[in-house]
Parts: structure tokens; C-alpha cells; sequence
């Protein structure tokens, strides 16, 4: 008996320290724990005749990886938008800083309750080769970090904005979708905020 007490203790001391890895960790796990998910529910899929199931709280690989990678990009913009707000040294890119930060807080805060409902696990925080990237910007200052910022803004949305369009139009799940359709506009503006910022297409 304390041969099994002992075993089951390992195994929880084993489970917490996984459990507390980098943010790289936590978005494999993450991974991880929704392809496990998605494999089981095909599984289940194949396995029963009854296609009653198909409004089940459960999602695809395709709808979990859009769940993924929406949520590493708004916990990214909400992260540097932070930084934004206390080293840009123009009013304008600082007030830009503090709407992506009040956008993008709600929205992440939207998608967090629909991925909870749908079983999907979501990074417990800003991924390594994000942090990275925020950290090389936080390095600068003045004009320099001005720029740095709005270029990345730029980037990052234009690829936000392919992403969201694709689960929009083609999503297979109706509240990620919805979550796509009804997010879009926002990120098309701030698109557009950036562009008159930077005077770039």
C-alpha cells in the first residue's frame, strides 16, 4: 500500500513540474492536449453511425490550430502594446498602443470563453519566439522604437487579417467562426490606423 502512495506521489510531483514549463512549453502542451482531443473526437466520429453529435462541444485539428494561433498573436499584441504605451514617444503611436491593448484584451478574453466551451486549451502565456521579438524592440528608444513598432504592427496584421479571412470564410466551426467574422472589422482598422500612421500599404 505505501509502495502505491508513493508511486502516485512521483507521478503528481512528475505531472506539476511538467506542468510549470516556459511559455514555449505551455503552447506545446497546448498542442499537444487539442491534437489528442481532435484525434479522439475523429475517432469517436468513425466509430458511431449517429450523426446527431456533429453539434457536440468538440472541434477539428484545422479549428484548433486556428484557436492556437489566434490566441498566441492577440496575447503577443496585447504584450508589446504594453511596452508601446510606455516607451513610444509620439502621442499618436501611443494611443494605438493603448487601443490594441483594450482591443485585443477583449478579444483574446472572447476567444478564451469560446475555446473553453469547445474544449480547446489555449498557451498560458506569450511564446518564447514572441518574447524574443518584444524584447529586441523593447531595446530601442525614441524614433527608433517608433518605427520598430508601427513596422511590426504592419506585418502582424496583414498576416491576422489572411488568417481570420481564411476561418471566416472556410471555418468549420460556428463559434470560432463567428469569432473570426465578428473580429475582423476590428483588426481591418486597426490595419488601416497603421497604414495612415505610417503613410505605408
Amino acid at each position: 500500500m505505501k509502495k502505491l502512495i508513493l508511486t502516485g506521489t512521483v507521478a503528481a510531483c512528475m505531472s506539476f513540474i511538467v506542468g510549470c514549463g516556459n511559455s514555449t512549453s505551455s503552447t506545446t502542451s497546448a498542442d499537444s492536449t487539442n491534437k489528442t482531443s481532435a484525434d479522439t473526437t475523429a475517432a469517436m466520429s468513425s466509430s458511431t453511425k449517429d450523426t446527431s453529435s456533429s453539434t457536440t462541444s468538440t472541434v477539428d485539428q484545422t479549428s484548433s490550430d486556428f484557436a492556437m494561433k489566434a490566441a498566441k498573436g492577440g496575447m503577443a499584441e496585447v504584450a508589446v502594446g504594453k511596452v508601446a504605451e510606455q516607451k513610444a514617444t509620439s502621442k499618436r503611436v501611443k494611443d494605438f498602443a493603448m487601443m490594441m491593448v483594450t482591443d485585443h484584451t477583449k478579444a483574446n478574453d472572447d476567444l478564451k470563453q469560446r475555446a473553453t466551451a469547445l474544449n480547446i486549451t489555449l498557451p498560458a502565456g506569450v511564446a518564447d519566439d514572441d518574447q524574443k521579438m518584444i524584447d529586441k524592440l523593447s531595446a530601442k528608444s525614441g524614433a527608433d522604437f517608433d518605427k520598430a513598432y508601427m513596422d511590426m504592427m504592419l506585418d502582424d496584421h496583414k498576416k491576422t487579417i489572411d488568417l481570420f479571412k481564411t476561418e471566416a470564410a472556410s471555418g468549420t466551426n460556428a463559434s470560432l467562426k463567428d469569432f473570426a467574422t465578428s473580429t475582423l472589422p476590428t483588426l481591418q482598422k486597426h490595419l488601416a490606423e497603421v497604414q495612415t500612421i505610417t503613410n505605408k500599404k
